[in-house]
């Protein structure tokens, strides 16, 4: 079955009666100058348009021996189905182009013989003969095209469905992400906010209230977008920060380095809120003084690296995926977007701190 487009079977149409079109006046100049050449006397023009005309029936077939080979593809060489179809096709064109050479030849007269012709019938099965060669290169050089035609729509089929594949599942993983932002830090901060009622601190209740609504809007916002500008990030990243200090008070400190020629840049979307919640929880909350978490942004041969400093506890050498980040899940959605350009990595520093580092390909808006 060929499901191609009208427009694109009409164009493919008109590629056909080009390429034929061209091969016949070739051949048609060939034939006339060789021959002239050589000192022969012939009816040159009607020679030339018998050359001209003698591809019409290869242009009238190419097209259903395509769908022939799409139907039975010559590459299933054990099915004895298609060989049998391809070789009747085969036989079927070379009588069908002879004829329609003899027949050209009977009215036309082009060698301008002054002998009487030679029954059709003869001269027919003799060219039929003659040319069974030059048929099979012919009928070959068709399927052998649009095997690779074929073979070339079926990869280009192929990439375009893993990229949407793909692309499902950087949109699911990113859907898992906002449906799994840590709950602790939703119940820790409404425990927050009963704190501060207890205490009479209604300002910074309701402030931290309406931080928390505005996170949870801009979380909801836009679930399309896999990446955004950097500065958007930073935005969001700060809401969340805003809420935390409210928690923390004191113990949280922070310090951003974030050039500000590199806010325009492409990132995958909460990827600073997953690192920054991971310096929270399994950092700054494990002391009870708090501690420093520290945004740091860089540019280097066409990479842009974010990383998240936090000065708590050190990950234990034994362990390196122990902090809880959710080292798997963040490279796998990473992979879907940048294929095997990224790098995500996780160090400790000394005498104490561990710092979380994403690297990809840097992209502006």
């Amino acid at each position: 079955m060929d499901n191609r487009r009208p427009g694109l079977r009409s164009t493919s149409w008109l590629w056909i009666a080009s390429v034929w079109f061209g091969f016949g006046l070739l051949d048609a100049i060939d034939s006339v100058l060789t021959m002239h050449a050589e000192g022969m006397h012939h009816a040159w023009s009607k020679l030339f348009i018998t050359a001209v005309l003698a591809w019409i029936p290869w242009a009238l077939a190419t097209w259903p021996v395509m769908r022939l080979n799409r139907r039975f593809p010559i590459t299933q060489w054990r099915s004895s189905k298609a060989w049998l179809f391809h070789l009747s096709a085969y036989l079927l064109l070379n009588f069908t182009w002879t004829a329609w050479y003899c027949t050209l030849e009977l009215l036309l007269n082009p060698y301008a013989s002054n002998t009487p012709p030679q029954r059709f019938h003869t001269a027919w099965l003799r060219a039929a003969a003659d040319h069974l060669f030059a048929s099979f290169i012919l009928y070959g050089a068709i399927v052998a095209v649009d095997t690779v035609l074929d073979s070339r729509a079926r990869l280009a089929r192929q990439q375009a469905e893993t990229a949407r594949l793909n692309e499902q599942l950087s949109k699911a993983q990113l859907d898992a992400v906002r449906r799994q932002i840590e709950p602790h830090f939703l119940f820790n901060t409404l425990n927050s906010v009963s704190a501060l009622i207890r205490e009479n601190r209604n300002d910074a209740a309701v402030m931290m209230i309406a931080g928390l609504s505005d996170f949870l809007r801009r979380l909801l916002q836009d679930p399309s977008r896999q990446q955004v500008p950097l500065a958007e990030e930073m935005e969001f990243a700060q809401k969340y920060l805003e809420i935390q200090k409210v928690r923390f008070v004191d113990r949280l400190q922070l310090a951003v380095d974030v050039p500000s020629d590199l806010l325009l840049a492409q990132v995958p979307t909460l990827i600073l809120q997953l690192m920054l919640e991971n310096a929270i929880k399994h950092g700054i909350s494990k002391r009870a003084q708090g501690g420093l978490v520290r945004i740091s942004a860089s540019r280097s041969n066409g990479t842009l690296t974010l990383s998240v400093y936090n000065d708590g506890p050190a990950i234990a050498a034994s362990n390196p995926t122990a902090s809880g980040i959710g080292l798997t899940n963040m490279r796998t959605r990473l992979q879907g977007l940048y294929g095997d350009s990224f790098a995500l990595q996780m160090q400790n520093h000394q005498p104490s701190g561990v710092e979380v580092s994403v690297s990809v390909p840097f992209i502006e808006n």
